[in-house]
C-alpha cells in the first residue's frame, strides 16, 4: 500500500463520513429533487480552503473545483446523488424516513466517498497536479442528469483531461475494487410499440382485426432480433416488460400497447438492432392485417472505459489497496449508466467498489432491492482510491492514456 497516504487523517474523518452517509440514507430524494442532499453537500464543500462551489447545475447538481487556478491538467471525479422511488426495507435505524423513496442503489455511499475525497484532497493542495473537479450529479436513475450537467458547463473552465466514477457493487467484498477496459455497461433505449387493429365483438373475430393476437406474435418474433439478427459476438438484449390491451373479456380492442427496452454494447449493434426491431414489428403486424408502430426513445449511450486510463487506475488501486484486492476484467453489465454522457467528451473510467460484507457473511445480492443498504465499511476504500487517482496524476506520463 502507499506509504504517502495520510492514514491518520482518513481514520479521523471516517466517523463523519459514515454519519453523513446515514443521514442521506434516512432522507433520500429522487431525480432532480435532491435539494436537501445538495444543500448538505454544498455546505460541507464550502468550508474547504481553495474550493469553488457552483450549485443548481442540471437543476440540483453541484460543480465544485479545487485549486481552479493551479497550472496543470484538470481531473474530474463524479458521484450521483438521487434515490429510487421504492420502499426502504433495510430495517436499519437510519432507514428512509420518506415513504416510497429509498437509497437502494448506494448513491448515498457514492456521495460520502466523493465528499471524503474532497476533504482529504483540499488538506494537501501541494500534492495536486492541477485543478480537481468534483461533480455531484442529480438524476442518474433514468433522468440523464449527466447530460444536463454537461450542457450547463460541468466540464468547462477548466476542461478536465479525464473523468472517473465509482459504483458500489454487491458482488465484491468491501475493501476490493473491480474494473475492465472497453464497454462496461450497455446503451439503454426505450421501445414503445402500438399494434393497431380493428375492434369487434369477441364472438365475431372475423369482423375485426385482433391486435392482441398480432401483438403476441410480435413479442415472440422480437426474440429473433437477438437470436437471428444480431452478431453473436456482439451482445444485445431485447425485453418487452409491459403488454396492455382490452377492457373486457368479450371485446376485441382497437389496439395493443407494448413497452420494452433494447440494450447493446456497441453503437453499430444498437443501430442494427433498432432497424431489425422496427422491421419485425411492422411486418409481423401486417401479416395479421394490423399495423405496427414503433416509437423509439434514445436512452444512455454505451459506457466505455478508456484502456489507458483503466491501466492507470489499476496501478493506483494496487498501490492503494494491494494486488489481491484489485479485480481485473469484471463482468460487463447490460444495465445502463449516464456516466457515458461524460465519456462522450473525454476519456474516463467507471469502476466498481465492493460493498459485500468483508467477513463473508450473507449480504444483499442485488442493487435496487428494498433491503439494500450501502456498506459503510467500503467508504474508506472509495476515499482512498479517489485520492490516489488525483495524487498520482502528477507523475502520470500521459493525461489521456
Amino acid at each position: 500500500m502507499s506509504q504517502n497516504f495520510p492514514e491518520s487523517r482518513l481514520q479521523e474523518l471516517l466517523p463523519e463520513l459514515i454519519a453523513f452517509r446515514r443521514d442521506l440514507h434516512a432522507h433520500p430524494e429522487t431525480a432532480f429533487k435532491e435539494h436537501r442532499t445538495a444543500e448538505r453537500v454544498a455546505e460541507r464543500l464550502g468550508r474547504l480552503p481553495g474550493m469553488h462551489v457552483r450549485t443548481g447545475v442540471g437543476e440540483t447538481g453541484i460543480v465544485a473545483t479545487l485549486a481552479a487556478d493551479k497550472p496543470g491538467p484538470c481531473i474530474a471525479l463524479r458521484a450521483d446523488m438521487d434515490a429510487l422511488p421504492m420502499e426502504d426495507k433495510c430495517g436499519k435505524p437510519h432507514a428512509s424516513t420518506y415513504p416510497g423513496v429509498a437509497h437502494a442503489c448506494g448513491h448515498d455511499g457514492h456521495v460520502a466517498c466523493l465528499l471524503g475525497a474532497a476533504i482529504m484532497l483540499a488538506s494537501e493542495p501541494g500534492r495536486l497536479a492541477g485543478p480537481v473537479r468534483f461533480l455531484f450529479q442529480p438524476g442518474e436513475e433514468g433522468g440523464g442528469g449527466a447530460r444536463f450537467m454537461v450542457e450547463q458547463g460541468a466540464l468547462e473552465n477548466p476542461r478536465p483531461a479525464a473523468i472517473f466514477a465509482l459504483h458500489c457493487w454487491p458482488f465484491l467484498p468491501a475493501g476490493y475494487v473491480g474494473m475492465r477496459s472497453g464497454p462496461v455497461m450497455a446503451s439503454t433505449d426505450a421501445l414503445d410499440i402500438t399494434i393497431h387493429g380493428k375492434g369487434a365483438h369477441a364472438a365475431h373475430p372475423n369482423r375485426g382485426v385482433d391486435p392482441i393476437v398480432a401483438a403476441a406474435h410480435v413479442v415472440t418474433a422480437l426474440q429473433t432480433v437477438v437470436s437471428r439478427h444480431r452478431d453473436p459476438l456482439d451482445p444485445a438484449v431485447v425485453t418487452i416488460g409491459a403488454f396492455h390491451a382490452g377492457t373486457a373479456r368479450n371485446v376485441i380492442p382497437d389496439a395493443a400497447v407494448l413497452s420494452g427496452t433494447l440494450r447493446a454494447l456497441s453503437q453499430k449493434q444498437r443501430l442494427a438492432s433498432l432497424a431489425a426491431i422496427r422491421q419485425v414489428i411492422e411486418q409481423t403486424a401486417a401479416a395479421f392485417g394490423a399495423r405496427g408502430e414503433l416509437v423509439h426513445k434514445e436512452g444512455y449511450p454505451v459506457n466505455v472505459n478508456d484502456p489507458g486510463l483503466k491501466e492507470y487506475l489499476e496501478r493506483v488501486a494496487v498501490e492503494m489497496l494491494g494486488r489481491e484486492r484489485v479485480v481485473d476484467n469484471i463482468p460487463i453489465s447490460m444495465g445502463g449508466e449516464d456516466f457515458a454522457f461524460y465519456t462522450r467528451h473525454m476519456p474516463g473510467v467507471f469502476w466498481r467498489l465492493g460493498v459485500a460484507p468483508s467477513d463473508g457473511s450473507p449480504g444483499v445480492e442485488s442493487l435496487h432491492n428494498g433491503c439494500f443498504d450501502f456498506n459503510d465499511e467500503a467508504i474508506e476504500t472509495g476515499v482512498r482510491v479517489h485520492c490516489g487517482i488525483v495524487w498520482s496524476w502528477a507523475s502520470k506520463d500521459s493525461a489521456a492514456g
